[in-house]
Parts: C-alpha cells; structure tokens; sequence
C-alpha cells in the first residue's frame, strides 16, 4: 500500500473520531450512554438531551465537516491555479462579496430583504445576503477572466476587487447604528451552529456540487503544475479551466461563508497540512486528502469552540491556532 493511499485511509479514520467526539461532548454535560441511545434510535432520559444531540450536536458536526471540506478545497484549487502558496478562498474577494451583502442586509436593511414581493428576514435574509454578495463578486470575476489571459493578472483584479469592497463595508459600518454593527461583528466571528435541520439539506447539496465539480478538474490541474503550456499541448484549453476553477471556488466559498460566515485559516492553511502529510503534489492523492484534513481541522476547531461548560467560544477565535504556525512553517521552510 502506497503512503498516499495509507494516509487518507488514516485521515478519514479520524474524521470518524472527530466526527464522534463532536457527538459526545459540547457545551451541556450529557452521559455518553444517553448519547449513544439517542443514536440508536432511542430515547434519552430528559427530552432536552435528544434535542440538543439531533437538533443542535448531529447538524453541527455536519456543518463543520462540509464547510472544512469545502473551504480547504477551494484553498488547494487557488494555490493551484495561481501558483501562490498564499491563496486562500478570501483572496479573490468572494469572501469579501459575502461580507458585503450581509453588510446590506445588517446594517442597511435591518435584517430585513425584499424580492419579488416577498420578504426574508432573520438569518434567511443574512443568508440570502451573503450569498448575493459572493456571487455578485464571483460574476464580476468570470467577466475579468474572459478578458484577462494572465493568471496572475486575475490575482491582482482578485484583490482589488476585495479591497473596493472591503471599503464599501466600512462605509456601511461609519453610518450603521450600534445594535446593527454588534450583530455584523458576531456574524463575523464565524459559527458552525448556525445551520439548522432544515438548512442543513441545501448546505449539503450546494456544497457537493462545488466538490464534485473540484474533482472533476484533478487531471487539469495535475497538468497545470506543469505550466501552461504544458497542458495545451495535452490539448486542455487553459480559459476553461480558468472558468470551471472559479465557478467551483465559488460556489465552494460563497455557500461556506454565507451559512457559517467568514471562516478564517481552513483555506490558506488545511492544503498545505495536506501535502505535508501526503508529500505529494499529485492531485489525485492531493485532493482527497484536503477533503479530509479541511473537515478533520473544522471538527477539532468546533470541538474546541463548545468544549467549555455553558459557552461556546468563537470559531475565529480557534482557526487561527491550527492555521498560522502551517503558514509560518511553510514561509520558513520556503524563506530562500
């Protein structure tokens, strides 16, 4: 058995510990055993315990494994494609388009959005706003991208444009009132437990197509590690995996960042935690491998975020422990 495929047998026997543990433990005390009859099918002695174990534990670990899984994806895409062992989901602006229409939604709206007649208020309108905003930006990209031939020219428009947005934001916020600005801030923060039962199907759904249209690209990218030219002359036309690779990241971060809000590290940092454990840049090892190490290091993040007795600390506050000592490993390792 090669170390490739021993490592990612390893990595999804993790992800299945992880994924227990966050089934476990949280925030309130409940015995395992009562756990564990709540997922056989039981009951549990207090009707608080079964909910909070399928209503709030069972839809949380979920979220975290899809959203690590889709955010560390979109991650290896970018720092494919660009060449940039810095590229992250956010370094195009698509997380900072999300950030923007929650912005309208929060701060302009007051929670409130209007389409068609119909009105979205609460956290279907946050939603709904994030989701615009990253696909406004996601649109504006893929217009630049059938202009623009050079790839690192895209880059440059990637993070002008997060810049004009982030500036926009700002505005929203200087003219915002406190309340509004609060529920922005904590929005920010991040947050795994803010999809619910009945959310939770089209997070899923919308996420895998994201993923299946990522590893449908692994040939194409191995190719592009090559260079360019490279690939061409295999015949794989280059502007089109450009647009396929944005559609994908796209629809990877936008879903991410408008469910979960803007989760920091698991994109920059969870690829490179993927070739160090793999030691290979080949993506049909690669890929597989970031699907896991992203949903493995969400589900450590979350658990670490509840483990405190009647609190929950915030997601951004944790990401930043597993994501900045891989980045400063890595700057150090490649610093000639």
């Amino acid at each position: 058995m090669n170390r490739g495929r021993y490592i990612i047998m390893l990595l999804a026997a993790m992800v299945t510990l992880a994924a227990l543990l966050n089934l476990f433990f949280g925030s309130v005390s409940i015995p395992s055993a009562q756990v564990w009859r709540v997922l056989t099918c039981g009951e549990a002695e207090k009707s608080s315990w079964t909910y909070i174990i399928l209503e709030s534990r069972l839809p949380q670990m979920l979220t975290a494994m899809v959203c690590g899984a889709s955010l560390a994806t979109a991650g290896l895409l970018l720092q494919t494609a660009f060449r940039n062992p810095l590229a992250g989901p956010s370094i195009l602006g698509i997380t900072n388009g999300a950030g923007f229409g929650v912005g309208v939604v929060m701060l302009v709206t007051g929670g409130v959005i209007s389409i068609g007649g119909s009105t979205v208020a609460g956290y279907l309108a946050v939603v709904t706003g994030a989701f615009i905003g990253a696909m406004a930006v996601i649109v504006l990209l893929l217009a630049f991208a059938s202009v623009v031939r050079s790839n690192m020219m895209l880059l440059i428009v990637g993070i002008m444009v997060g810049y004009l947005v982030s500036s926009l934001v700002m505005l929203l916020n200087f003219f915002a009132t406190s309340d509004n600005i609060h529920s922005y801030v904590m929005w920010g923060m991040g947050s795994f437990s803010d999809v619910s039962p009945q959310t939770l199907p089209f997070f899923i759904i919308a996420s895998s197509v994201g993923l299946l249209l990522a590893l449908l690209l692994v040939k194409p990218l191995n190719a592009l590690l090559l260079g360019d030219a490279y690939a061409e002359n295999l015949g794989i036309s280059i502007r089109r995996v450009r647009l396929l690779l944005l559609v994908s990241t796209g629809i990877l971060s936008a879903v991410s960042t408008a469910f979960c809000g803007p989760v920091a590290f698991l994109g920059l940092a969870v690829p490179h935690m993927a070739r160090l454990a793999t030691g290979t840049s080949n993506h049909q090892t690669l890929m597989p491998a970031t699907i896991l190490c992203g949903a493995l290091t969400a589900l450590a993040c979350n658990l670490i975020c509840v483990m405190p007795q009647g609190s929950v600390i915030p997601l951004n506050a944790v990401t930043p422990l597993f994501g900045a000592p891989v980045i400063i490993y890595i700057m150090c390792r490649n610093r000639h």
